[in-house]
Protein backbone atom coordinates (compact mmCIF):
# COMPACT_ATOMS: atom_id res chain seq x y z
CA UNK A 1 0.00 0.00 0.00
CA UNK A 2 1.03 3.15 -1.05
CA UNK A 3 1.01 5.60 2.18
CA UNK A 4 2.27 9.02 1.20
CA UNK A 5 3.88 11.19 -1.77
CA UNK A 6 7.41 9.68 -1.42
CA UNK A 7 5.53 6.20 -2.15
CA UNK A 8 4.43 7.10 -4.86
CA UNK A 9 7.25 8.50 -6.67
CA UNK A 10 9.55 5.18 -5.75
CA UNK A 11 7.01 2.89 -7.07
CA UNK A 12 7.14 5.19 -10.16
CA UNK A 13 11.10 4.50 -10.68
CA UNK A 14 10.38 0.59 -10.71
CA UNK A 15 7.88 0.84 -13.36
CA UNK A 16 10.02 1.33 -16.01
CA UNK A 17 10.21 4.58 -18.58
CA UNK A 18 6.74 5.29 -20.03
CA UNK A 19 6.57 7.39 -23.06
CA UNK A 20 5.16 10.89 -22.11
CA UNK A 21 4.11 13.72 -24.73
CA UNK A 22 3.48 17.04 -23.76
CA UNK A 23 0.71 18.82 -26.62
CA UNK A 24 0.86 21.33 -27.13
CA UNK A 25 4.29 22.69 -25.88
CA UNK A 26 5.20 26.43 -26.24
CA UNK A 27 7.97 28.53 -26.54
CA UNK A 28 8.60 28.23 -22.29
CA UNK A 29 8.97 24.22 -23.49
CA UNK A 30 7.63 21.76 -20.19
CA UNK A 31 6.98 22.08 -16.80
CA UNK A 32 9.92 21.94 -13.97
CA UNK A 33 8.47 18.93 -12.99
CA UNK A 34 8.42 17.13 -16.34
CA UNK A 35 12.69 17.41 -16.95
CA UNK A 36 12.90 16.34 -13.07
CA UNK A 37 10.56 13.07 -14.27
CA UNK A 38 13.29 12.77 -17.24
CA UNK A 39 15.85 13.31 -14.51
CA UNK A 40 14.68 10.42 -12.48
CA UNK A 41 14.40 8.18 -15.09
CA UNK A 42 10.61 7.77 -14.99
CA UNK A 43 9.59 9.10 -18.67
CA UNK A 44 10.96 9.37 -22.37
CA UNK A 45 9.54 12.89 -23.44
CA UNK A 46 7.89 14.01 -27.05
CA UNK A 47 6.95 17.77 -27.45
CA UNK A 48 4.51 18.29 -29.90
CA UNK A 49 4.45 21.86 -31.18
CA UNK A 50 6.84 24.83 -31.47
CA UNK A 51 10.21 23.32 -32.51
CA UNK A 52 12.51 26.16 -32.06
CA UNK A 53 11.58 27.36 -29.03
CA UNK A 54 11.57 24.03 -27.81
CA UNK A 55 15.15 23.31 -29.17
CA UNK A 56 16.41 26.33 -27.13
CA UNK A 57 14.63 25.41 -23.92
CA UNK A 58 15.76 21.73 -23.57
CA UNK A 59 19.42 23.90 -23.99
CA UNK A 60 18.73 25.94 -21.18
CA UNK A 61 17.64 23.03 -18.97
CA UNK A 62 20.75 20.90 -19.58
CA UNK A 63 19.62 18.41 -22.46
CA UNK A 64 20.03 18.19 -25.85
CA UNK A 65 17.58 17.77 -28.90
CA UNK A 66 18.59 13.71 -28.92
CA UNK A 67 17.35 14.02 -25.17
CA UNK A 68 13.49 14.47 -26.10
CA UNK A 69 11.51 13.77 -29.56
CA UNK A 70 10.06 17.17 -30.93
CA UNK A 71 7.90 17.17 -33.52
CA UNK A 72 6.66 20.41 -35.12
CA UNK A 73 3.29 21.58 -35.48
CA UNK A 74 1.83 25.23 -35.16
CA UNK A 75 -1.82 24.44 -34.73
CA UNK A 76 -2.99 23.40 -31.31
CA UNK A 77 -5.84 21.06 -32.09
CA UNK A 78 -3.47 19.62 -34.46
CA UNK A 79 -0.65 19.04 -31.85
CA UNK A 80 -3.44 17.09 -29.42
CA UNK A 81 -4.96 15.47 -32.03
CA UNK A 82 -1.42 13.89 -32.85
CA UNK A 83 -0.89 13.25 -29.31
CA UNK A 84 -4.06 11.40 -29.45
CA UNK A 85 -3.37 9.52 -32.32
CA UNK A 86 -0.04 8.26 -30.67
CA UNK A 87 -1.02 6.83 -27.51
CA UNK A 88 -3.94 5.16 -29.13
CA UNK A 89 -1.48 3.63 -31.98
CA UNK A 90 0.72 2.91 -29.15
CA UNK A 91 3.36 4.69 -29.80
CA UNK A 92 3.21 6.83 -26.13
CA UNK A 93 1.71 6.04 -23.04
CA UNK A 94 0.93 9.25 -21.49
CA UNK A 95 -0.74 12.14 -22.72
CA UNK A 96 0.26 15.60 -20.89
CA UNK A 97 -1.57 19.27 -21.14
CA UNK A 98 0.61 21.92 -22.39
CA UNK A 99 -0.31 25.18 -23.43
CA UNK A 100 -4.17 24.41 -24.41
CA UNK A 101 -6.52 26.50 -22.48
CA UNK A 102 -8.10 23.86 -19.87
CA UNK A 103 -12.17 23.13 -21.14
CA UNK A 104 -10.69 23.12 -25.44
CA UNK A 105 -7.86 20.30 -24.68
CA UNK A 106 -10.59 18.51 -22.51
CA UNK A 107 -12.97 18.56 -24.91
CA UNK A 108 -10.44 17.32 -27.51
CA UNK A 109 -9.23 14.48 -25.14
CA UNK A 110 -12.93 13.45 -24.09
CA UNK A 111 -14.11 13.34 -27.31
CA UNK A 112 -15.79 9.93 -27.36
CA UNK A 113 -14.85 9.01 -31.06
CA UNK A 114 -11.49 10.76 -31.50
CA UNK A 115 -10.85 10.75 -27.51
CA UNK A 116 -9.74 8.58 -25.24
CA UNK A 117 -13.28 7.80 -22.82
CA UNK A 118 -13.21 4.32 -22.15
CA UNK A 119 -15.46 4.32 -19.84
CA UNK A 120 -19.12 5.68 -19.27
CA UNK A 121 -17.68 8.87 -17.21
CA UNK A 122 -14.55 10.51 -16.94
CA UNK A 123 -13.81 12.20 -13.07
CA UNK A 124 -10.65 14.07 -11.53
CA UNK A 125 -9.66 12.60 -8.39
CA UNK A 126 -7.75 14.81 -5.91
CA UNK A 127 -5.08 12.72 -3.94
CA UNK A 128 -3.95 13.93 -0.34
CA UNK A 129 -1.19 13.52 1.32
CA UNK A 130 -2.16 14.97 5.06
CA UNK A 131 0.95 15.34 7.30
CA UNK A 132 -1.23 14.06 10.40
CA UNK A 133 -2.23 10.67 8.75
CA UNK A 134 -0.29 7.95 7.74
CA UNK A 135 -2.41 7.00 4.68
CA UNK A 136 -3.11 9.01 1.79
CA UNK A 137 -6.77 10.48 1.00
CA UNK A 138 -8.63 11.05 -1.96
CA UNK A 139 -11.82 13.63 -2.84
CA UNK A 140 -13.85 12.96 -6.03
CA UNK A 141 -15.30 14.64 -8.39
CA UNK A 142 -13.45 17.96 -7.70
CA UNK A 143 -12.75 18.89 -11.46
CA UNK A 144 -15.12 17.57 -13.95
CA UNK A 145 -18.73 16.72 -13.45
CA UNK A 146 -20.97 19.55 -12.03
CA UNK A 147 -24.09 18.26 -11.01
CA UNK A 148 -23.62 14.26 -11.57
CA UNK A 149 -26.66 12.04 -11.69
CA UNK A 150 -26.76 8.81 -9.67
CA UNK A 151 -25.65 6.74 -12.57
CA UNK A 152 -22.89 9.36 -12.88
CA UNK A 153 -21.96 8.93 -9.24
CA UNK A 154 -21.52 5.13 -9.66
CA UNK A 155 -19.34 5.95 -12.45
CA UNK A 156 -17.35 8.48 -10.42
CA UNK A 157 -17.06 5.61 -7.86
CA UNK A 158 -15.78 2.83 -9.83
CA UNK A 159 -13.48 5.28 -11.35
CA UNK A 160 -11.59 6.33 -7.41
CA UNK A 161 -12.04 2.23 -6.84
CA UNK A 162 -9.79 1.72 -9.45
CA UNK A 163 -7.18 4.68 -8.71
CA UNK A 164 -7.33 2.77 -5.17
CA UNK A 165 -6.54 -0.52 -6.43
CA UNK A 166 -3.46 0.94 -7.75
CA UNK A 167 -2.33 2.62 -4.66
CA UNK A 168 -2.60 -0.79 -3.17
CA UNK A 169 -5.92 -0.06 -0.86
CA UNK A 170 -7.21 -3.38 -1.06
CA UNK A 171 -10.84 -2.49 0.70
CA UNK A 172 -11.24 1.39 0.22
CA UNK A 173 -13.76 2.99 2.73
CA UNK A 174 -15.95 5.62 1.18
CA UNK A 175 -17.69 8.19 2.39
CA UNK A 176 -20.34 9.35 0.73
CA UNK A 177 -20.98 13.05 1.73
CA UNK A 178 -24.22 14.90 2.02
CA UNK A 179 -25.02 18.10 4.58
CA UNK A 180 -26.46 15.27 6.84
CA UNK A 181 -25.98 12.09 8.31
CA UNK A 182 -29.72 10.99 7.22
CA UNK A 183 -31.61 10.39 4.34
CA UNK A 184 -34.08 12.96 3.19
CA UNK A 185 -35.59 13.10 0.19
CA UNK A 186 -35.78 16.65 0.16
CA UNK A 187 -31.80 16.54 -0.11
CA UNK A 188 -30.65 14.72 -3.21
CA UNK A 189 -27.45 13.99 -2.25
CA UNK A 190 -28.74 11.71 0.85
CA UNK A 191 -30.90 9.65 -1.56
CA UNK A 192 -27.99 9.18 -3.94
CA UNK A 193 -25.50 8.51 -0.98
CA UNK A 194 -27.83 5.78 0.46
CA UNK A 195 -28.44 3.91 -2.64
CA UNK A 196 -24.60 3.71 -3.55
CA UNK A 197 -24.14 2.65 0.08
CA UNK A 198 -26.65 -0.38 -0.53
CA UNK A 199 -25.02 -1.16 -3.77
CA UNK A 200 -21.94 -1.96 -1.74
CA UNK A 201 -23.45 -3.48 0.87
CA UNK A 202 -24.70 -5.89 -1.88
CA UNK A 203 -21.09 -6.04 -3.05
CA UNK A 204 -22.23 -4.42 -6.19
CA UNK A 205 -18.22 -2.72 -6.19
CA UNK A 206 -16.74 -5.59 -4.96
CA UNK A 207 -14.44 -5.08 -1.78
CA UNK A 208 -15.29 -1.69 -0.77
CA UNK A 209 -16.98 -0.21 2.12
CA UNK A 210 -19.35 3.09 1.18
CA UNK A 211 -21.36 4.58 4.32
CA UNK A 212 -23.64 6.99 3.72
CA UNK A 213 -25.11 10.16 3.33
CA UNK A 214 -22.32 11.21 5.67
CA UNK A 215 -22.70 14.61 6.86
CA UNK A 216 -18.03 15.84 6.61
CA UNK A 217 -18.10 15.91 11.15
CA UNK A 218 -19.35 12.04 10.92
CA UNK A 219 -17.14 11.38 8.26
CA UNK A 220 -13.89 12.43 9.50
CA UNK A 221 -14.73 11.96 13.23
CA UNK A 222 -15.89 8.38 14.61
CA UNK A 223 -16.76 10.16 17.69
CA UNK A 224 -18.87 12.26 16.15
CA UNK A 225 -20.74 9.68 13.95
CA UNK A 226 -21.43 7.45 17.13
CA UNK A 227 -22.90 10.62 18.78
CA UNK A 228 -24.55 11.42 16.04
CA UNK A 229 -26.19 7.50 16.12
CA UNK A 230 -23.89 6.45 13.01
CA UNK A 231 -21.73 3.67 14.01
CA UNK A 232 -19.38 2.15 10.83
CA UNK A 233 -16.21 1.41 9.96
CA UNK A 234 -15.78 4.16 7.72
CA UNK A 235 -16.15 7.10 10.15
CA UNK A 236 -12.35 8.42 10.95
CA UNK A 237 -11.27 6.15 8.95
CA UNK A 238 -12.37 7.41 5.10
CA UNK A 239 -9.80 6.51 2.02
CA UNK A 240 -12.20 8.04 -0.40
CA UNK A 241 -15.02 11.27 0.19
CA UNK A 242 -17.04 11.26 -2.38
CA UNK A 243 -18.91 14.67 -2.47
CA UNK A 244 -22.23 16.00 -4.20
CA UNK A 245 -21.26 18.21 -6.58
CA UNK A 246 -18.04 19.75 -8.31
CA UNK A 247 -18.37 22.66 -6.35
CA UNK A 248 -18.16 20.43 -2.81
CA UNK A 249 -15.21 19.04 -4.42
CA UNK A 250 -13.18 21.67 -5.73
CA UNK A 251 -14.05 23.78 -2.59
CA UNK A 252 -12.88 21.16 -0.49
CA UNK A 253 -9.90 20.33 -2.75
CA UNK A 254 -9.03 24.28 -2.17
CA UNK A 255 -9.12 24.62 1.52
CA UNK A 256 -7.31 21.69 2.20
CA UNK A 257 -4.56 22.96 0.00
CA UNK A 258 -4.69 27.01 0.89
CA UNK A 259 -5.87 26.94 4.29
CA UNK A 260 -4.98 23.29 5.91
CA UNK A 261 -1.22 23.20 3.78
CA UNK A 262 -1.88 19.76 2.51
CA UNK A 263 -0.17 18.22 -0.54
CA UNK A 264 -1.95 17.27 -3.45
CA UNK A 265 -1.67 16.08 -6.65
CA UNK A 266 -5.19 15.23 -9.09
CA UNK A 267 -5.37 12.31 -11.44
CA UNK A 268 -8.15 12.25 -14.26
CA UNK A 269 -9.68 9.00 -14.55
CA UNK A 270 -12.27 7.39 -17.03
CA UNK A 271 -9.69 7.32 -19.98
CA UNK A 272 -7.82 4.68 -21.71
CA UNK A 273 -4.45 6.37 -21.40
CA UNK A 274 -3.35 8.25 -18.35
CA UNK A 275 -3.80 12.15 -19.11
CA UNK A 276 -2.47 14.80 -16.99
CA UNK A 277 -4.25 18.27 -16.73
CA UNK A 278 -3.98 21.21 -15.52
CA UNK A 279 -5.06 21.99 -12.09
CA UNK A 280 -4.26 25.56 -11.07
CA UNK A 281 -4.08 24.30 -7.03
CA UNK A 282 -1.56 21.70 -7.82
CA UNK A 283 1.86 23.02 -7.16
CA UNK A 284 4.78 22.89 -9.41
CA UNK A 285 6.19 20.41 -6.90
CA UNK A 286 3.40 18.16 -6.35
CA UNK A 287 3.00 18.16 -10.47
CA UNK A 288 6.32 15.55 -10.80
CA UNK A 289 4.09 13.37 -8.39
CA UNK A 290 0.83 13.51 -11.05
CA UNK A 291 3.29 12.30 -13.58
CA UNK A 292 4.27 9.51 -11.04
CA UNK A 293 0.54 8.68 -10.59
CA UNK A 294 0.42 8.72 -14.71
CA UNK A 295 3.28 6.24 -14.90
CA UNK A 296 1.68 3.87 -12.10
CA UNK A 297 -1.22 3.67 -14.29
CA UNK A 298 -0.22 3.82 -17.88
CA UNK A 299 -0.80 -0.19 -18.47
CA UNK A 300 -3.56 -1.24 -15.88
Amino acid sequence: MLRNFQDIREAARKEGKKRIVLTPSGPEGGPEALYDAVREGWVTPVFIGERSAADKTLREKGFSAHDFEIISEQDPRKCVMLALDMVRGKKADIVMQGTMENQLFLDLVLDREKGLMQGRVASFVSIFDPPTLDRLTMITDAYINNNPSITEKIAITENAIKLARVLGIGSPKIAALSAIEQVNPAIPSTMDAAILSKMAERKQFGDVIIEGPLDIDCAVSGKAAVRKGVQSSVTGQVDIYLVPNVEAGYLTAQISVFIAGMPMAGVLMGTSHPVIIHVPITSGENKLVEIALAVLLSGR
